[in-house]
């Protein structure tokens, strides 16, 4: 199992709209290192989505249920979307500011390249934010 960080900004797309949806696909990512995240992702990959924007915190966890296939939303056939399901909400949402106070964090994508919107997060650094969101293990 892997996991992954997916950026979403909420006003569009939020944590809770996953939540009501149960199951949806996460799709519209243009960028090629994030689509080559997106590609690795597998079945049974547990996911942090973070909300960007005004909020700038992980609220989330997610399941891969399906991995890589066309984006149904682009045209050229050239990028791909992932179905996601939601799992929990966390407890407590980890903060950018927080985790970029965390030293553990400094080569952390998502601390060195703020535009990237999907990313690995290694299993220490998922580990040090389910407890830093007031859970154990997912």
């Amino acid at each position: 199992m892997a996991y992954w960080l997916v950026k979403t900004e909420p006003s569009v797309y939020s944590y809770a709209d996953l939540e009501r949806e149960g199951t949806d696909y996460w799709d519209g990512v243009r960028n090629n290192l994030a689509q080559k995240h997106m590609k690795a992702m597998q079945p049974g990959d547990l996911v942090l989505v973070y909300h960007t924007g005004s909020e700038k915190q992980a609220v989330g966890v997610a399941e891969v249920v399906r991995g890589a296939y066309p984006d149904p939303t682009d045209p050229t056939g050239r990028w791909v979307a992932v179905d996601l399901k939601a799992r929990l909400r966390l407890p407590r949402p980890v903060t950018l500011v927080q985790i970029k106070a965390d030293p553990a964090f400094k080569d952390w994508e998502l601390v060195r390249n703020s535009r990237l919107s999907v990313m690995p997060v290694p299993e220490p650094l998922w580990e040090r934010i389910m407890r830093m969101a007031g859970l154990g293990s997912v």
